[in-house]
């Protein structure tokens, strides 16, 4: 069940809402088409995992940033700033992929263009959600704020369905008469429509948010699967002050667990794409749709289990790892081994089930393990976890694709059945350990 504020939300939380739904839906939008355009281009798959690569790692280094920026310069020109950052991205990606497309510049010319346009995502998009964290926490009663940002948080999740369903219908043709073809380059192009839309409405109806104390917390890189598991909500609510260290032993073993968990489903959720075109054996443009009704199962599974199987049971945090990375284990490999659309589809939308259990596992397990002074601080490093799994995982696992096209779910499925094994001894220490730490 979504969690939802007390009061009807106003106009002002339906913009900010917009505005987090917006980025995700645009970036997963462009995520899924991505595979085809590659192959429609000759690009090779390596170079295209690696954009995002480095577009997440910008991404990971940058939002702490914003997010402190947010706090002293104020909240509404971040948001501006973050969606401004949005749009220039899609469009010079959208130029670049035209260019592309109508062979105005080679396949080198557009990858190095495309890749700037990511570059201005990954540097400043992130300075949107912690505004927008911060706005809501200025604006909600105490009593209603982590409802609020709960809801808030569950646009990111709802743009991980929304952006694949309907990029394929932005495919667009010429716009006039012995025009340049846009085909592909539509859901970029069409999204930085949006964002442009999204900014001026910010920029018209938002209003300054005063002097009034509240914070926001960086976000993780949005990308396909990769819901928020609720870090960011914590860290919005929490004083930042007490840092704990990545390697702590009260935590040390859920971070571990994160990092795998998100490195696997990186590796499984970028290779996609490319599985479906090439076990289908259908040319880059027919394999768009496939392609989003695989995307949209997974991340409808992951929703399910995070909306509506945990509240439903209420499992402990070493419980929904562990269930979670042997149902996701299970997942990537029919995933890798499947050769039609029902079965990819099938094992997809069994492995994201899994991630949806073993994602807000980690996440719990390490909020519990800690006092309640230095709940900022591990949530922060949770965010960096899951944003750090999108910096190398894409790349891993089209370079394992390269080599042999299961391999990439093999490799996932290998890791998740190591944590199955590590987490059965090391979170049930981590667990006793937090028990006995004098801090709780």
């Amino acid at each position: 069940m979504i969690a939802r504020p007390a009061t009807p939300p106003d106009r002002n939380f339906l913009l900010l809402f917009l505005v987090m739904l917006t980025i995700a839906s645009g970036n997963t939008a462009l995520q899924s088409v991505l595979p085809a355009l590659g192959r429609l281009l000759g690009v090779v798959d390596s170079a295209v995992a690696a954009v995002f690569s480095i577009s997440a790692l910008l991404w990971v280094i940058a939002a702490p940033y914003w997010a402190n920026r947010s706090d002293r310069h104020g909240r509404r020109a971040m948001v501006l700033l973050g969606v401004a950052a949005f749009t220039l991205s899609l469009f010079l990606c959208g130029l670049a992929l035209i260019a592309g497309i109508n062979a105005w510049i080679g396949p080198i010319g557009t990858f190095i263009a495309f890749t700037a346009g990511r570059i201005v995502y990954g540097s400043g998009g992130s300075a949107a959600p912690p505004a927008v964290q911060a706005l809501i926490a200025l604006r909600t009663p105490p009593e209603e704020r982590t409802r609020a940002l709960s809801l808030l948080a569950s646009a990111f999740g709802l743009g991980t369905i929304l952006g694949p369903a309907i990029a394929p219908y932005l495919v667009l043709g010429a716009l006039w008469n012995d025009g340049p073809a846009i085909g592909l380059a539509g859901p970029a192009i069409v999204f930085s429509g949006f964002g442009l839309l999204l900014w001026f409405a910010v920029a018209r109806w938002l209003p300054p948010e005063g002097e009034a104390a509240g914070h926001g917390a960086a976000t993780s890189y949005p990308s396909i699967g990769g819901q928020l598991s609720g870090a960011s909500v914590t860290a919005a609510m929490s004083d930042r002050a007490s840092p704990v260290a990545y390697f702590d032993t009260r935590i040390r073993g859920w971070m571990i667990a994160g990092l795998v968990i998100g490195h696997a489903q990186a590796i499984a959720g970028q290779t996609i794409g490319f599985l479906v075109i090439d076990r289908l054996n259908v040319a880059p443009l027919e394999a768009l749709q496939p392609t989003g009704i695989v995307l949209m199962m997974g991340a409808g599974s992951a929703l399910l289990a995070q909306w509506g199987l945990i509240p439903m049971f209420n499992p402990q945090p070493r419980a929904m790892v562990l269930i979670g990375a042997a149902l996701a284990a299970l997942g990537c490999v029919a995933t890798g081994l499947a050769t039609s659309l029902y079965g990819i589809a099938t094992g997809y939308a069994l492995a994201s089930l899994g991630f949806g259990f073993a994602r807000p596992g980690f996440t719990a397990g390490a909020s519990l393990a800690v006092g309640p002074e230095v709940q900022g601080s591990v949530a922060g490093k949770v965010t960096s976890v899951n944003g750090a799994a999108y910096v190398l995982g894409p790349t891993i696992g089209i370079l394992a694709y390269q080599f042999a096209r299961p391999l990439p779910y093999v490799l996932a499925a290998a890791a998740l059945l190591g944590l199955l094994a590590y987490g059965w001894v090391s979170l049930g220490a981590s667990r006793r350990a937090a028990r006995a730490s004098p801090e709780q």
